[in-house]
């Protein structure tokens, strides 16, 4: 609990501290790896009493270990990146951002944190095989011809996405948003409508003539509310983005504020992943604003066991403590957590820290992450391996969002292979079949 109460202004150093770039991220493993390797080897002769001319040469002596170790692990994230530029490639499309205290959780080269936090080329392509076109699929789920102002997603008849930031503690390599998140947004606003598009970082240099705003502006935010409270069939609202809580504490309560003040509107979601990414963020301050306006809702987003650390339990620990019901949206992911025992064991994590297992989502067919899509016959079989395997509150449902804007559909089981007005012939976890008379 400490760790997370110590500072306020912590999270605030995270993120200025955030790596960004090939030579910030180089020179991030060369600190680390050298500190790490001489704190840990050091610890084992704290109890040794001596000379310190002795201590001194223990130390020089890890010192040369640990840039051996040092030289070690750039060479491998030299070799991972053999092509010219091939992170800044990457970068110039999809911008990076990784906290240090994400960026400790990688143990290894390709590992999978490294996986989602990380540039990879492949990203620039359409499938695995490196060598096709640069895919151009960038909304498949049509959010775009959904969002009356460009602030809110209005999918479903009685509930809306309202996308507060465009802004991430960490943006993700699997990101259902690449399009948008991280980028600079675009936009020309009247009384009339409201139309806007995105452009990249030298696009922006080129047209400084227009208005630049990004989603966490008043403006925008505004609109958004403006439509809700004209459109009375809204009963759930939805804060996304970006991450909802990375806009500072005052503003979050403002927005929340303006919400509750609506008749109609219900219940209110919040969809974050810096409990993950940024757990320093969970402040008391904003959980004493957060718990002002239930009911409230946060899902959060967990895709690998070594996620859940004590910094992160201590986050979800500290909102559960104030009345706020956590679920876990959790993204199926190639080379992450495309495994029975992985996602069994990230379940189990999941619920011994109070977060309930919400949804399994089947990656959206997004530009720039196919190199992520495993098989849905890879999802199912991972769902049948934990039936049986896992309490039910910990099994979540697995999802497939439809291109074209069609909506979340769950793909299921199918344990019933036969049925009459009678009886029905049915398998059970261990396969074995069984029949049962109504």
């Amino acid at each position: 609990m400490e760790i997370i109460n110590i500072n306020s202004a912590r999270w605030h150093t995270q993120l200025k501290n955030s790596v960004t770039n090939f030579s910030d991220f180089v020179q991030y493993f060369e600190n680390s790896s050298k500190n790490r390797t001489i704190y840990d080897d050091t610890a084992r002769y704290d109890h040794i009493e001596g000379s310190s001319n002795l201590l001194d040469s223990i130390k020089l002596y890890l010192q040369n270990k640990a840039m051996e170790k040092v030289i070690v692990e750039n060479r491998k994230i030299e070799k991972v990146f053999v092509k010219n530029r091939e992170m800044e490639r990457v970068i110039e499309r999809y911008p990076m951002r990784i906290t240090p205290y994400y960026l400790s959780l990688i143990k290894s080269v390709g590992d999978p944190i490294w996986k989602q936090a990380v540039p990879d080329i492949a990203e620039l392509y359409e499938s695995k095989d490196e060598s096709v076109q640069p895919v151009i699929v960038a909304d498949p789920l049509h959010e775009e011809r959904q969002s009356p102002v460009p602030s809110i997603i209005h999918r479903y008849p009685d509930r809306v996405i309202f996308l507060v930031s465009n802004q991430c503690a960490m943006y993700c390599r699997h990101c259902m948003r690449k399009r948008k998140v991280g980028l600079q947004i675009q936009q020309k606003l009247s009384s009339k409508f409201c139309r806007f598009k995105l452009c990249s970082n030298e696009e922006y240099k080129k047209e400084e003539s227009e208005n630049i705003e990004d989603y966490g502006k008043s403006d925008l935010i505004d609109l958004g509310l403006e439509y809700i409270r004209k459109t009375k069939e809204i009963r759930d609202v939805i804060l996304s983005g970006g991450d909802p809580l990375l806009l500072n504490t005052e503003k979050i309560d403002r927005i929340l504020f303006a919400l509750r003040k609506i008749d109609h509107v219900e219940t209110i979601r919040i969809h974050t992943r810096v409990v993950c990414t940024l757990p320093f963020r969970i402040t008391d301050n904003l959980v004493s604003v957060l718990e002002k306006y239930h009911p409230l809702y946060i899902n959060i987003h967990f895709n690998h066991p070594s996620e859940i650390t004590d910094e992160s339990a201590s986050a979800c620990d500290l909102l559960s403590s104030a009345g706020v019901p956590l679920g876990c949206q959790t993204v199926l992911l190639e080379g992450v957590n495309d495994n029975p025992e992985t996602m069994i064991t990230l379940m189990r994590k999941l619920i011994k820290i109070r977060v309930k297992p919400y949804y399994l989502h089947h990656p959206d067919m997004v530009e720039g992450t196919a190199h992520f899509r495993p098989s849905l016959d890879t999802g199912l079989d991972i769902m049948r391996s934990m039936r049986g395997s896992l309490t039910g509150i910990a099994i979540p449902q697995y999802m497939v969002d439809l291109p074209g804007g069609y909506g979340k559909v769950p793909v299921l089981l199918n344990y019933i292979k036969q049925r009459d007005s009678e009886k029905a012939v049915v398998e059970n976890y261990q396969g074995k079949i069984c029949e049962y008379r109504f």
